[in-house]
């Protein structure tokens, strides 16, 4: 693996986007796997056939809270510890509870192995979107590659239920094979590690742990270029001037700036919209619809093969539809997706719950099968809208040195919001049917309003251009006056570097000095 730490460039930033993916896809395989296995009687003869009501919902919920909590902790260590760091730990913590699960003979193991494998995602969650947003080289590649990330997870989720449906079909004969899913949750773990061990961290979080010899190289690294060249000393001094800028504020960050922000600077303001933009994404209710979905298509009348066979279209459609983002986040920007996303999920929420709620006289199998296609639609404008777009304007608007807290805060808010989703809609499905609906649908046009108000556009700036996005007026004047003459340099070296390599071919490479870089 040695060629690893030689990597530079466009291959550089390839590997470090590759071991991402396999985290962000273990992600999503893991919060689908169970799924699957956890109604079928090898299963729960495995584990002791639980009697209990509430021992199943507890063995999938665990998993969430755990990953809540973990998200929450990241934001005490993380900055410490490094994105890098943190990612490594989230796939040692899969490691050790894929085993405990697929090796379970109890509900106890089971529950121990969820925790664990909770604690794992808690850290991917928090430091993934940070490491490659971080990891970027130019502004307009944070929102592809991040939502490139999420397009993995939802692929993960897709592809964890149609495993799970091959291996439930030789139960019969193998009852052990339930077991081969939840295993092979390290697979991906230990391909993510062994390609990111060999990477370095990124070059913002080694400048704010004041190792400026290690940021210099791989900032050097990213864009293949000396150290010394005009260009990495450009983006170099813009950092630097960001953190400066972030450790002269006589306002410092504190807890209670999370509620009531004075800062010039809206650290609090930034942190909690990296929370509630996570949260609102869930209170949409994209959950509620994964989750129970083979319900919700009993509930309207489908056989149970027919119901399994229609949520396994919608998750694979919902896979699908999370890949166009990746074009479309930089040409239509965060705020209007994630607006006009709201508004469309609305609408096919509102639509389907009249179609739903219709009296028995009017009912048919035409509204039915249109119910159908209004779930489906929803989930692919979510995925267009939402899915990705608020993972990337979490951490890219947080100041650098509380980025960590940003990542913790958000999947913190992914996750607790999931389990408030979760078990609220899953009971509310029993007690009022499709009535439950119109809870997600209001909170569309909340999270509609939310942005609209509250969530400044940030397509195109660079990750130390949102200081000056977010800062109150005097402050802002003061920094613009700063940062003029760097971006104005910078961006003619750009636009120089960027002919250069059109004219030669050369990617990510160019002549320099007499020397090839």
């Amino acid at each position: 693996m040695a060629f690893l730490s030689g990597l530079q460039g466009k291959a550089l930033y390839r590997a470090a986007s590759a071991c991402c993916g396999a985290a962000f896809m273990l992600y999503g395989w893991d919060a689908g796997v169970l799924g699957g296995i956890q109604s079928t009687p090898q299963f729960r003869e495995a584990i002791g056939n639980p009697t209990g009501a509430f021992i199943i919902p507890i063995i999938a919920s665990v998993y969430n809270l755990a990953a809540g909590v973990m998200s929450l902790c990241v934001t005490l260590f993380g900055m410490q510890l490094g994105r890098k760091r943190t990612i490594l730990l989230g796939d040692l913590f899969i490691c050790i509870g894929a085993v405990l699960q697929a090796s379970t003979y109890s509900v106890g193991q089971i529950i121990a192995g969820r925790i664990v494998c909770g604690f794992g995602i808690g850290c991917i969650a928090s430091a993934v979107p940070t490491y490659m947003a971080e990891m970027s080289l130019e502004a307009s590649e944070r929102g592809p590659e991040v939502s490139y990330q999420l397009a993995l997870l939802i692929t993960g989720v897709a592809l964890a239920y149609w495993v799970d449906l091959g291996f439930v079909q030789g139960l019969g004969a193998h009852p052990w094979l339930w077991r081969i899913p939840l295993a092979m949750q390290s697979c991906f773990a230990i391909f993510s590690a062994g390609l990111l061990f060999f990477l370095p961290d990124t070059p913002r979080w080694y400048y704010a742990r004041g190792r400026n010899a290690e940021g210099d190289e791989t900032l050097a690294r990213l864009y293949a270029l000396p150290v010394e060249h005009e260009h990495v000393q450009l983006v170099r001094a813009e950092v630097m001037a960001s953190l400066q800028e972030e450790n002269d504020t006589a306002d410092k960050f504190n807890f209670w700036l999370l509620f009531w922000d004075n800062s010039e600077l809206q650290f609090g303001r930034r942190l909690r919209t990296s929370f509630l933009i996570l949260w609102a994404q869930q209170f949409l209710g994209i959950n509620m619809l994964v989750y129970f979905s083979t319900q919700i298509f009993s509930n309207l009348g489908y056989d149970a093969h027919l119901s399994g066979i229609l949520a396994g279209v919608l998750n694979t459609v919902f896979a699908i539809a999370s890949y166009p983002p990746i074009w479309l986040i930089e040409r239509i920007g965060r705020r209007a997706l994630m607006f006009w996303g709201a508004i469309a999920c609305g609408v096919c929420m509102l639509v389907y719950v009249i179609l739903t709620t219709l009296p028995a006289s009017k009912a048919s199998a035409a509204t039915n099968w249109a119910a159908v296609v209004f779930i489906i639609l929803y989930e692919v404008v979510f995925a267009i809208g939402w899915l990705g777009t608020c993972w990337v304007y979490g951490p890219e608007i947080a100041p650098l040195k509380y980025r960590h807290i940003a990542g913790g805060l958000g999947a913190a808010g992914e996750w607790f919001s999931t389990w408030v989703m979760v078990f609220g809609g899953g009971t509310g499905i029993n007690a009022v049917g499709a009535k439950i609906f119109i809870w997600p649908l209001l909170n569309c046009v909340v999270a509609a309003a939310y942005v609209w108000f509250c969530c400044p556009e940030s397509t195109g700036k660079t990750l130390e251009d949102m200081d000056i996005l977010f800062a109150l007026p005097a402050a802002r004047e003061r920094m613009e006056a700063n940062a003029t003459g760097i971006h104005d340099r910078r961006a003619s070296l750009a636009d120089s570097i960027g002919e250069k390599r059109q004219n030669s071919g050369v990617t990510r490479r160019e002549k320099v000095g007499g020397m090839k870089v």
